[in-house]
């Protein structure tokens, strides 16, 4: 709870500032291209949550979603499938490529370092020769089908919420309750803590940490639909660069350990929306774009450092106690 409370404060203090800035960062369509945003990053947030909480990491999530973007559309137009057999089969394939991760990772014995770095290199080789390189997109004839990505709920004074941010939210509380209120939760959090004790006490740590990176995988499937919906021009060999360090990082900052273990879905999601308010205040402040990796690279150094000391702060001082 205290990483939470301390992530929610960054989050608040970022959003008085610019507020108080720049009059454009509370106005209606500012807010719903944030709040867009904080949906689709915060989808890719959640499944990678998951990978940490146990002991892993993730790096093929962009060219996951690289690989999803491209094939959706290029389904549609050029194999002419259903938009149902479209969304069907890249959700699948999602699928398979978290069930292959997890087997690597667990029967082979491969560091997940590995096995997902070449997983980022693989599948967006594939995405560029299927597609031919080529530039995707959706006709006007599937605006119907884009609506998932582009709608939006209507609020008072004039907001919206688009659904993607409700896509996320309704995830988030599934996601919740599956880490704190089942079964598996609890073992997916003794698993990160320590492998081995949860195996000598009759945890299958295998088809967990296979599970883990099959709904890692999903969610980036998802996320990389939603998108390509969203966006309407896929450009293969670059699309979703770096969205794997998005997705990590805001787990991080909201206080999942990369040493597995520790986790909150509620901080995923405040960490997302740091990540992204980060952004929009450094182009609404007029920040030399330039400086915008290094910016939020050291807002999130210094996040980790100080949660860092504190943690240890905390341990010394219950250690001096009598």
């Amino acid at each position: 709870m205290k990483k939470i409370l301390g992530i929610l404060a960054l989050l608040i203090v970022i959003c008085v500032v610019t507020a108080i800035s720049s009059q454009s960062f509370l106005t209606s369509y500012n807010v719903q291209n944030q709040a867009r945003w904080i949906g689709l990053f915060g989808i890719l947030g959640i499944g990678v949550a998951f990978v940490i909480i146990t002991g892993g990491i993730d790096l093929s999530i962009g060219s996951v979603i690289g690989l999803v973007a491209s094939l959706l559309p290029y389904a549609l137009n050029h194999w002419h499938w259903s938009p149902a057999a479209a969304v069907t089969g890249v959700l699948l394939l999602s699928v398979a490529i978290g069930l292959t991760h997890g087997l690597l990772i667990t029967k082979m014995r491969l560091q997940p370092f590995v096995v997902t770095l070449c997983g980022l290199l693989i599948y967006r080789g594939m995405a560029r020769w299927i597609t031919g390189d080529e530039t995707q997109g959706f006709g006007s004839e599937y605006d119907g089908l884009r609506r998932i990505a582009t709608g939006k709920l209507a609020v008072m004074g004039g907001y919206h919420i688009p659904y993607p941010f409700l896509i996320m939210l309704v995830i988030a509380v599934l996601a919740a309750v599956l880490l704190n209120r089942t079964v598996f939760g609890r073992y997916l959090f003794a698993l990160g803590r320590n492998e081995q004790a949860a195996r000598y006490s009759g945890i299958n740590t295998q088809r967990m940490i296979v599970l883990a990176y099959v709904i890692c995988s999903t969610l980036a499937g998802f996320g990389g639909m939603l998108f390509a919906l969203d966006i309407n021009s896929i450009q293969p060999s670059g699309y979703g660069d770096f969205y794997e360090l998005y997705a990590i990082a805001a787990a991080v900052l909201g206080g999942c350990s990369l040493r597995g273990g520790e986790g909150s879905i509620l901080g995923v999601v405040i960490g997302t929306a740091v990540m992204r308010l980060l952004n929009n205040s450094i182009n609404l402040l007029g920040v030399p774009s330039q400086l915008e990796f290094a910016i939020i690279g050291v807002v999130i150094l210094a996040g980790v450092l100080t949660d860092e000391l504190v943690k240890r702060w905390a341990l010394t001082r219950a250690r001096g106690k009598p």
